[in-house]
């Protein structure tokens, strides 16, 4: 049973190199997993986009954007 973490099967790397591939595998294992989605807005985006109507760009939409 091998007990290797990472295994060099090609090239001959300096020992730089190598502790260049060591020291980003190290960060990467060390950056805490993102948050799990709860798959919804919360409820101030949510109120937001119900509330605005869209834009609708176009001839003479400006003078429309400033009537209600």
């Amino acid at each position: 049973m091998s007990t290797d973490i990472v295994r060099i099967v090609k090239g001959n790397p300096t020992p730089e190199e190598l502790a260049a591939v060591v020291t980003v595998i190290a960060a990467r294992a060390a950056v805490p997993a993102p948050p799990a989605d709860t798959g919804r807005a919360s409820n101030w985006a949510t109120y937001w986009r119900n509330a605005r109507t869209p834009f609708h760009p176009g001839p003479g939409q400006w003078r429309a954007s400033a009537h209600p």
